[in-house]
């Protein structure tokens, strides 16, 4: 672990500071969007803009790269990002911060390509695993601690944007002067989604979903938080529950997914992600009943993306599991521009509690669905042959995917090869 700090430690601080600007940036829209009187629905369109920005980003941005290189992309991209936190106060219109949300989307998008290229080439095969590890908890820190400094000021004027801004420009210095070596890079042409579908319907059908949960959980949390009443403090800790739920789940349930039927994990976490979000709808007077739901949601929600990745992984060969999880990552990036839109059109026929029912909804429906699908393909793969468990969490992109599945396949190739050799050496 320290030799991963060693030497990615100012590629780790660059995109902590990231993160600090993106949690920050998401949940001060929707704490200013009630503020500003906007409606529910049109807080959703600007919340589902930054997923469509984030999945045209993660398909032209490789291009970007190879065409001018890490250094200038990242450059250019964090420029725009830093530019454009600051112009959401300076005129407070829905139209406009649809546009600004989107271009944010697709500029962090490239940005954390562009980090996690240099993060991946930074590691050897010996480090690469806790190296993905390190950078899974900046992840969840980055956006936890970005909710404890909305709370430094006052969301109703200028400070609190002017703080992402700094935070991502800032993130620019230990990136770009990092001693470690422009990577070269290579992005994996996506199998066709027919093709990923025929080798795991429940794979395609549930990342579609989950990135629907996903997306209402990180775009439309803040606007429930709003529209419900909580104080900012509240709001703030709310929000992070979602993390602390993944962080506190994703190993365990990735250990169990390795010895037991994936699918009918799946049905159980969907089922009992579903189960934490009607509690957030019934008891939703309780602020310690929001807290506990949101721990459930998103200890169950996150872990899923992963496994769904896995379960496909079972029925590809090696040489196609990079582009399968590219393909699935559009699947989740389109699934994901539309959880908000959804989310906020039955919090407006439904009111506040509509964001726990889409929720719920679209978790018991993966969980029926996969109960169907065990009805549909009786036998499963023997759990001794299945692929391994990458953690990964739904925010990554490519470069992150491929590497955590590249780490998984070689530490069960290396704990294969120690065991024949203690049967050969007996």
């Amino acid at each position: 672990m320290m030799q991963v700090l060693g030497t990615s430690w100012a590629l780790l601080l660059g995109l902590m500071l990231l993160m600090l600007g993106n949690g920050l940036q998401g949940t001060l829209l929707g704490v200013r969007g009630e503020i500003e009187g906007f409606s529910t629905f049109q807080m959703s369109l600007v919340m589902s803009a930054y997923f469509a920005g984030f999945l045209g980003g993660s398909r032209l941005a490789p291009e970007m790269i190879r065409r001018v290189g890490h250094v200038r992309v990242f450059a250019a991209l964090a420029s725009f990002i830093s530019a454009v936190l600051i112009l959401y106060p300076a005129y407070t219109a829905p139209w406009a911060w649809t546009v600004e949300r989107m271009i944010i989307g697709f500029c962090f998008s490239g940005v954390y390509v562009t980090a996690e290229s240099w993060l991946n080439n930074s590691a050897t095969n010996e480090t690469r695993g806790q190296a993905l590890a390190l950078y899974m908890f900046v992840q969840v820190i980055g956006i936890m601690a970005a909710q404890g400094i909305l709370l430094l000021g006052d969301p109703a004027g200028f400070v609190l944007f002017i703080v992402p801004s700094v935070l991502v420009s800032i993130s620019f210095a230990p990136i770009l002067l990092s001693v470690s070596p422009t990577p070269a890079f290579a992005s994996t042409k996506p199998m066709s989604l027919v093709a990923l579908y025929r080798a795991s319907p429940l794979s395609i059908v549930g990342v579609f979903l989950i990135g629907g949960a996903y997306s209402a959980q990180f775009g439309m949390a803040a606007v429930f938080g709003a529209k419900a009443g909580l104080t900012l403090p509240q709001i703030s800790l709310f929000i992070s529950m979602f993390y602390v739920g993944a962080v506190i789940t994703l190993y365990p349930l990735g250990w169990l997914s390795d010895r037991v039927d994936r699918r009918v994990l799946i049905a159980l976490e969907s089922a009992i992600g579903g189960a934490g979000a009607l509690l957030g709808l019934m008891f939703g007077g309780s602020y310690v009943a929001l807290l506990i739901s949101a721990l459930i949601v998103g200890g169950m929600t996150n872990p899923l993306y992963s496994l769904l990745l896995a379960y496909l992984n079972d029925y590809l060969d090696s040489e196609q599991m990079a582009a399968g999880s590219s393909g699935m990552l559009f699947v989740n990036g389109l699934g994901s521009i539309g959880g908000p839109l959804v989310t906020g059109w039955v919090m407006t026929a439904t009111g506040s509690g509509g964001f726990f029912t889409f929720i719920a909804a679209l978790l018991f429906l993966m969980a029926l669905y996969a109960i169907y699908r065990m009805t549909r393909r009786k036998a499963a793969v023997p759990v001794d042959e299945t692929g391994p468990f990458a953690p990964i969490l739904m925010s990554s992109t490519p470069v992150a995917v491929e590497a955590a599945q590249e780490w998984a396949q070689d530490s069960v190739e290396d704990a294969t090869n120690d065991d024949t050799q203690d049967v050969t050496t007996r």
